[in-house]
């Protein structure tokens, strides 16, 4: 009578950062097995407890043998805030500083806060971390509820600094290049495995940031073929494989934040904004907002950016050397506690007319972690009429001069912000004020200018402090 066990084999891969200076990572094979299997999938970190085997080898002669590490155990690591994570006091504090006035620029200036100015593109990056409301309606259809961003604009404007706060915010997210990635490395790869000999699908980075936000860098950089793999994957969020005898369908429900420089390396004012772009609409039509960064030669915000990155290098303390990223530094208790709410800010690290109240990296997680799994907001009918009369008139526009094409997905796209904006007050239903907030949004992203200027978002580009954010996961 033969009994038959559930077995995964895995490969454990040592994290980056610990890894020695000039030299790869190093790797093993792991075994697991039973009601192991399936407890984490590529791309978590973990830490697994096992046996170190030598596996007998066919070939003798060699005197080699092949080793593996059967797990006992596999605990992730992961940046995932659960359930659990929340205190009594954190759900008080959420709750309490939602009902501010001032929520929307508060948040927005604790993001990035090292950063000086990009107000519109801090909020649309806080939006796109709440994200919109996903719909998977009776006939089939999906409705995706990820908002897509693209940061186009001169070198050293800031674009890259941005998606690494994604990076250290985001409960999942994935870092790629454009130059560094193909387009099977960016939705999923068909290989041969090594033992049985038969096809085998391999993830690639979009199918990684399931439900997580993928960050793509020099966007421009990527070639043409590569680049219309990910069409699919940014507006039916799957990615379909049919290759050497393979189909298919695979999920990739992320949001897609990149970052690309104009066609001739420098934004030509000249040229119309599409000219610049070098994209097709196609693809363009897929991201929800595209913000052109211009370096503009002006002495008083030149003036404002020197002080600002002067006295953070003439100012700052020492931060502390990061922890092991995805571990955790308490050996005690795994109670959940409190965030820290506010951190201190040092007075002669800021601008002389900013404010200093800046929120921690802890609270902003769970915050964005509980206004997503708690509120679910639905569209009232004001909204809906408001909206229907600002595409109508969206449409009618110039062309000329626009950074995006004006489709039925712009429709959407109005909705997923006003979502978002709605989220992002706790309120359980999309007012007329969240769909005006939305249209200011996509206003400044298609033409730079703003149908009024939003009563929430006030464009002061003082210095901010980021001490204490830095390592916030």
């Amino acid at each position: 009578m033969s009994e038959y066990l559930d077995h995964q084999m895995i490969s454990l891969q040592e994290m980056p950062e610990r890894a020695p200076p000039g030299q790869l990572p190093r790797s093993i094979e792991i075994l697991l097995e039973n009601d192991l299997v399936d407890t984490c999938k590529p791309g978590d970190r973990v830490q697994i407890a096992g046996i170190h085997r030598a596996l007998p080898s066919k070939n003798t002669s060699s005197g080699m043998f092949n080793t593996l590490v059967v797990a006992n155990h596999c605990r992730p690591c992961t940046k995932e805030l659960a359930s659990d994570a929340f205190t009594r006091e954190d759900v008080e504090n959420i709750k309490a500083f939602a009902k501010r006035d001032d929520v929307v620029a508060t948040m927005t200036k604790s993001l990035a806060p090292s950063i000086c100015g990009h107000t519109h593109e801090k909020t649309a990056l806080l939006l796109m971390l709440l994200g919109g409301h996903e719909k998977n309606l009776k006939n089939g259809t999906h409705l995706r509820g990820d908002i897509n961003i693209l940061m186009l604009g001169d070198p050293s404007t800031a674009k890259s600094q941005l998606l690494r706060f994604v990076l250290r915010i985001a409960p999942l997210a994935v870092s790629t290049t454009g130059r560094g990635s193909s387009g099977v490395g960016l939705t999923a790869a068909v290989t041969t495995d090594d033992e049985t000999g038969e096809r085998r699908l391999e993830a690639g980075a979009m199918v990684l940031a399931d439900r997580g936000v993928c960050c793509v860098d020099e966007f421009d950089k990527m070639l043409d073929a590569d680049r219309v793999a990910i069409h699919e994957v940014m507006e039916q969020q799957t990615v379909t494989i049919s290759k050497a005898g393979i189909h298919a369908s695979l999920n990739a429900r992320c949001s897609v934040v990149a970052a690309a420089n104009p066609v001739y390396g420098q934004y030509d004012t000249s040229r119309t904004p599409m000219q610049n772009i070098g994209l097709p609409d196609s693809l363009l039509s897929r991201f929800d907002l595209l913000f052109i960064i211009l370096d503009k030669k002006d002495p008083d915000h030149d003036r404002k950016i020197s002080k600002h990155v002067l006295r953070m290098h003439s100012l700052r303390r020492t931060a502390p050397p990061p922890a092991m990223v995805g571990m955790s530094t308490d050996s005690g208790s795994t109670a959940a506690r409190a965030a820290q709410m506010f951190i201190r800010v040092d007075a002669q690290l800021v601008a002389e007319d900013a404010e200093t109240e800046i929120l921690s990296a802890d609270f902003i997680k769970k915050y964005i972690q509980y206004a997503k799994t708690t509120s679910a907001p639905q569209m009232s009918e004001e909204a809906a009429s408001k909206i229907s009369q600002a595409y109508a008139t969206l449409r009618g526009k110039n062309e000329e001069y626009r950074t995006l094409p004006v489709t039925a997905r712009t429709l959407e796209t109005i909705i997923r912000l006003a979502t978002a904006h709605a989220k992002l007050h706790l309120r359980g239903l999309v007012g007329v004020e969240d769909a005006e907030f939305a249209l200011n949004m996509l206003y400044y992203a298609i033409f730079k200018d703003e149908v009024a200027p939003p009563k929430e978002i006030e464009d002061n580009d003082g210095a901010r402090d980021d001490e204490d954010f830095g390592g916030g996961g």
